[in-house]
């Protein structure tokens, strides 16, 4: 199936850096340096918003893109453009440059606010903390020491279900901090040698 809005956008990132795209929320996210600042959903470019440029994309009618998990509506942090934004595409790479910008300095911060239970870090959630818990790993510490490799083989050790490489892709996008999705296939490929 052809993206047009995808190739077009990545086209036109290009100049902000090494641009690439992975499936997110339904469409796909644009990253750079591994910071998501842009999306392309239903045909439509959304740029990431802060506060600042929240208020300024709501003053102009700019909608959030919202999407569903688990039947609720989740309202991301991303504004569609309206379809005559593409006649100024310079406007697009000045908004686009300060979404990057918020994004790589939530990342940052993030980075150095350590979360203090495993269901905080990225690509965790309440029911992958029991699974490691389960399978004695009940720190953020102890998940970091270990690597994502050990933690995936003790999950598989003290669970009756078969255990997908979904959640070994998971464990090492926790450790590094960032989402499961952006680990390199390079680094993908090392695991998969490794287990």
């Amino acid at each position: 199936m052809d993206k047009p809005v995808l190739k077009d956008s990545m086209r036109l990132f290009e100049q902000l850096g090494c641009v690439k795209s992975r499936s997110m929320f339904g469409g796909f996210g644009i990253f750079i340096d591994d910071a998501m600042f842009a999306l392309v959903v239903n045909d439509r470019l959304h740029i990431r918003a802060d506060d600042h440029s929240s208020k300024n994309f709501q003053q102009q009618g700019y909608e959030p893109y919202v999407y569903k998990k688990r039947g609720f509506p989740v309202v991301t942090k991303y504004f569609a453009l309206p379809e005559n934004a593409w006649e100024t595409p310079e406007q697009i790479i000045e908004e686009a440059k300060q979404a990057l910008e918020a994004a790589k300095q939530e990342r940052e911060t993030q980075a150095k606010a350590k979360p203090d239970r495993l269901k905080d870090l990225p690509n965790m959630r309440l029911a992958t903390e029991r699974m490691l818990k389960k399978a004695g790993i009940d720190s953020v510490d102890m998940l970091q020491q270990k690597g994502a490799l050990a933690a995936f083989r003790a999950v598989q050790e003290t669970h009756n279900t078969t255990v997908g490489l979904e959640l070994l892709w998971a464990l090492e996008g926790a450790i590094e901090g960032k989402h499961w999705s952006v680990i390199p296939q390079s680094r993908r490929d090392e695991l998969m040698q490794k287990l």
